[in-house]
């Protein structure tokens, strides 16, 4: 788990920012419409745990700059999660077309990126930011137990 926290670290570049979900917290559970390489399907945070720890990382919008490094960056570690048995997953407002491109372009078809169009898990994990609906740029790593592990 400590690799995996390392991990995140260095695939996040941006300055943190802090929610509320503090280490040991119980994650809230959700599923959400997602492509991987192009290709639809319903994560599944519950049935994702199963295999291992999720790196869970929310983005507030999908081309822009920020989060398109961002994107790349945690595209290029995910083999380095994957090694380590960590599934990572970015979560945004933006709507399923949008993220459809965004995760052949940006991530590079290696990782999951999932829409939360009514903002429920991005609240569920006092993700958001000063702008309706849309996310702040937070990281966190859920371990098999279903808690805030980072």
């Amino acid at each position: 788990m400590k690799r995996v926290v390392a991990l995140v670290l260095a695939a996040t570049l941006a300055l943190p920012a802090f929610a509320a979900l503090k280490p040991g917290a119980k994650a809230p559970m959700f599923t959400a419409p997602a492509f991987l390489a192009g290709q639809a399907f319903d994560f599944d945070l519950s049935a994702a745990l199963k295999k291992g720890p999720v790196v869970l990382y929310f983005f507030p919008k999908a081309f822009t700059k920020g989060c398109t490094v961002e994107a790349n960056a945690f595209a290029e570690a995910t083999p380095q999660f994957a090694a380590l048995g960590a599934t990572v997953v970015g979560i945004s407002h933006d709507d399923i077309d949008t993220l459809k491109r965004f995760s052949r372009e940006e991530c590079r078809d290696r990782f999951a990126v999932g829409s939360d169009p009514a903002a429920r898990t991005i609240k569920a994990y006092d993700a958001g930011s000063l702008l309706p609906g849309m996310a702040s740029r937070i990281s966190s790593v859920v371990g098999q137990d279903g808690k805030i592990a980072f």
